[in-house]
């Protein structure tokens, strides 16, 4: 009964997941879901993208947390539109919970919208959203045994950022022991290694976002 059940949770996700995507397709707007464990740096990640790339590209922001709104008021802050969902407890987004708060913006208005869903390496990557691409940002200071532990978040992923590589000299972690696992499991995962406090190896995620809107403002 239990297995039934939850075929037939991820299956509704899915429906509502795909009249979201439609929507998106519509209204010609790239749609990121942003993943990882609590503290990896999702929250300034996307403030550093904001302060890089919000000149160029308009962007909105759905926050997802099991309580409070402040990751929404630090976006909110760097001038872009943010909405916060709190969980109540539940340990992911999903289609439904995205759906309800895109009355909030004006997709026609958006190019980018990215989603961070609540700190989590396991029910995130099980529930579609809608987005274009899920990725996950991994720390340093996780350890490198991630990818072996929790393969489907990298699996379904389509670019992992491994964040606080400022931190390496201080961590035991082997980058290269990451990367490699990673591959394993999705050889076509985009890898950047950054230090979201730094600035170092931003530039490479900068372009690759740079590079989707472009496509995407190419099929408009």
């Amino acid at each position: 009964m239990k297995v039934s059940v939850v075929r037939d949770i991820l299956e509704a996700n899915e429906r509502i997941a795909r009249q979201n995507r439609e929507l998106f397709k519509r209204s010609n707007l790239f749609v990121i879901n942003l993943m990882s464990s609590p503290g990896a740096g999702k929250t300034t990640l996307l403030e550093r993208t904001i302060e890089a790339l919000s000149d160029e590209i308009k962007m909105g922001v759905i926050e997802g947390d099991i309580q409070s709104t402040e990751d929404a008021e630090r976006i909110a802050q760097k001038g872009i539109k943010a909405v916060q969902i709190n969980t109540q407890g539940a340990c992911h987004l999903d289609g439904n919970m995205i759906r309800d708060a895109l009355g909030e913006f004006d997709l026609n208005g958006l190019e980018l919208l990215i989603v961070e869903n609540v700190g989590n390496l396991v029910c995130p990557a099980e529930f579609n959203v809608g987005e274009d691409y899920k990725v996950m940002i991994l720390s340093v200071t996780e350890g490198d045994d991630k990818p072996a532990k929790y393969p489907l978040m990298f699996r379904e992923s389509r670019v992992l950022i491994i964040n606080k590589i400022d931190l390496l000299p201080y961590v035991d972690c082997s980058i290269d022991k990451i990367v490699e696992d990673s591959r394993k499991i999705n050889p076509e995962l985009e890898i950047f290694k950054v230090s979201c406090k730094t600035g170092e190896g931003l530039e490479g995620w900068f372009s690759w976002i740079k590079e989707q809107i472009d496509a995407n403002r190419k099929t408009d």
